[in-house]
């Protein structure tokens, strides 16, 4: 394994390098950085102004000198200056924050939710679900981002601020809504007819009552998930937890494990009360290594030389999830008072923040999620349908294989056929996807931070371009193109894992 490792690494190196050579020919030829410089009336200022630029960059250098020049620097850590004197070092650090924040948690969430429909659409194959899945996956990776990010903007952000002030919903609005989740727990059941009808009644009356309930009572004013709802809802993620990892067993030390650490996590949030009040991020750190430990232990000591295993991971996803209940709870509390602060127009359209905003760590938390929840959307919507249609396709094509029948005729839980036969081999065309989506987006978002107004990578590469700036293209290469460089060859190494096979290749 190591030498498929080295080999991967070896030829990543080279490849880059190579493509540093094409770029950057490219950028010192895309336009004229003198350009400027040569609009000054004629006379001494325009001269200082041309031999000053020229000196900056070395335009008096030839291009292949110019750019071991350039290559120097990157390997001794300094990226230059643009034309007008700025360090590109800087201008990188700026883009990339915001690039990250911008981009990073919409793939994570498509990446996840896309391969999570993928499996339950093709365990569902030619059902309602998977035919309403296959839709909308074809409606929403058909739409331009640039018109998803302007309707968003106005049905989401500007209509929903406006809603806000009185936030009551309409008998037709609930209706509507629980129609849609009645006839999505109603695809989910496996069963005949009447068990279906059966699960939409309940689906549909339940989400009637809630929404009412919710609507009449102001929740969405002044929301929170409260004690009871952070309990029932910890309870089954363990419950959900336990199934995923061991199977549905109520006496089995896993679920006792899981349970465990549920309650201890529901204690906690009545504990934890001042310490949660105004922490900082140090401390959310703390407690969530905290509560892994703590999970970890309870698995080990409850699930025994047996179960052990699967027992610290039912334990710790539990703990881990409560922890995330009792994050958004604070935040949500937070929202009656951050509303106010921003004058009742909490969902902001343009920026990566409130400027000179000072709040507490619950706020400030809602500042950057009310920032980044539309270009979030807007990205997630296009990607969770790619991650959709191949998961489905890839799944489809390996749960038709002889060896998951094999598996099945053994007498294999279905659980276990679907998780460690067909999902992992299922995985090998997903990691080719996944890991080009994760390096191409650390270029940035070119046309959905022109429509949100974020300054990032996309920026700096298109006023790079503009002002025929090699510096400020060839740093964002350096993050784009490594990016992709990297994470493709992680990509070849996890081949390795998932299939050995592939390690002799």
């Amino acid at each position: 394994m190591l030498a498929f490792i080295a080999r991967r690494l070896v030829v990543s190196v080279l490849v880059f390098l190579a493509a540093t050579v094409v770029v950057f020919l490219m950028a010192v030829n895309v336009g004229d950085p003198l350009a400027e410089a040569r609009q000054l009336p004629s006379g001494p200022a325009q001269e200082s102004a041309i031999a000053e630029i020229t000196e900056r960059m070395n335009l008096d250098e030839p291009v292949y000198i110019r750019y071991f020049l350039w290559l120097g620097g990157v390997l001794t850590g300094d990226l230059g200056v643009t034309a007008t004197g700025h360090s590109v070092n800087a201008m990188l650090e700026n883009a990339v924050g915001a690039t990250l924040q911008l981009v990073l948690g919409a793939t994570v969430l498509s990446i996840v939710i896309g391969i999570s429909i993928g499996v339950i659409s093709a365990l569902r194959q030619y059902s309602g679900l998977d035919l309403s899945v296959t839709f909308a996956a074809f409606l929403f990776y058909s739409l331009p981002v640039f018109w998803v990010g302007t309707l968003l903007k106005q049905f989401v952000a500007i209509d929903l601020n406006n809603w806000l002030a009185d936030p009551t919903l309409a008998l037709w609005v609930i209706g509507l809504v629980a129609l849609f989740v009645a006839l999505f727990c109603a695809s989910l059941v496996v069963g005949d007819r009447r068990t279906r009808l059966t699960t939409f009644a309940v689906g549909f009356l339940g989400m009637v009552a809630l929404l009412w309930a919710l609507s009449e009572t102001g929740w969405f004013a002044d929301p929170g998930l409260g004690v009871f709802v952070i309990a029932v809802t910890a309870i089954a993620g363990a419950v959900g937890f336990t199934t995923l990892f061991s199977g549905l067993d109520w006496n089995s030390p896993v679920m006792r494990a899981a349970m465990t650490a549920a309650v201890a996590g529901i204690v906690c949030a009545l504990v934890l009360d001042p310490v949660l009040a105004d922490p900082n991020l140090a401390t959310i750190g703390l407690l969530a290594l905290i509560t892994a430990a703590v999970c970890f232990a309870f698995g080990w000591v409850i699930g025994g030389e047996l179960y052990r295993r699967s027992a610290i991971q039912a334990a710790m996803w539990t703990g881990l999830f409560t922890g995330a209940l009792i994050f958004v709870d604070r935040m949500l509390q937070s929202f009656a008072s951050y509303s106010e602060m921003k004058g009742g127009r909490p969902v902001s359209t343009i920026g990566a923040g409130t400027p000179n905003f000072e709040g507490t760590f619950w706020q400030s938390g809602l500042d950057s999620v009310g920032h980044l929840a539309l270009p979030t959307l807007a990205l997630m919507l296009i990607s969770l349908a790619t991650y959709t249609r191949y998961t489905r396709a890839s799944m489809l094509e390996v749960m038709n294989q002889d060896y998951v029948r094999t598996a099945r005729a053994k007498g294999l839980p279905e659980r276990a056929v679907v998780t460690r036969h067909s999902l992992r081999n299922g995985l090998i065309p997903i990691t080719t996807l996944t890991a080009y989506d994760i390096g191409t987006v650390m270029g940035g978002a070119v046309v959905t931070e022109t429509v949100f107004g974020w300054r990032a990578m996309g920026r700096m590469l298109l006023d790079g371009i503009q002002n025929g700036d090699p510096g400020p293209i060839m740093a964002f290469f350096l993050v784009a193109g490594g990016a992709i460089v990297v994470f493709n060859m992680i990509a070849d190494i996890t081949y390795g894992f998932l299939d050995p096979r592939i390690r002799q290749a």
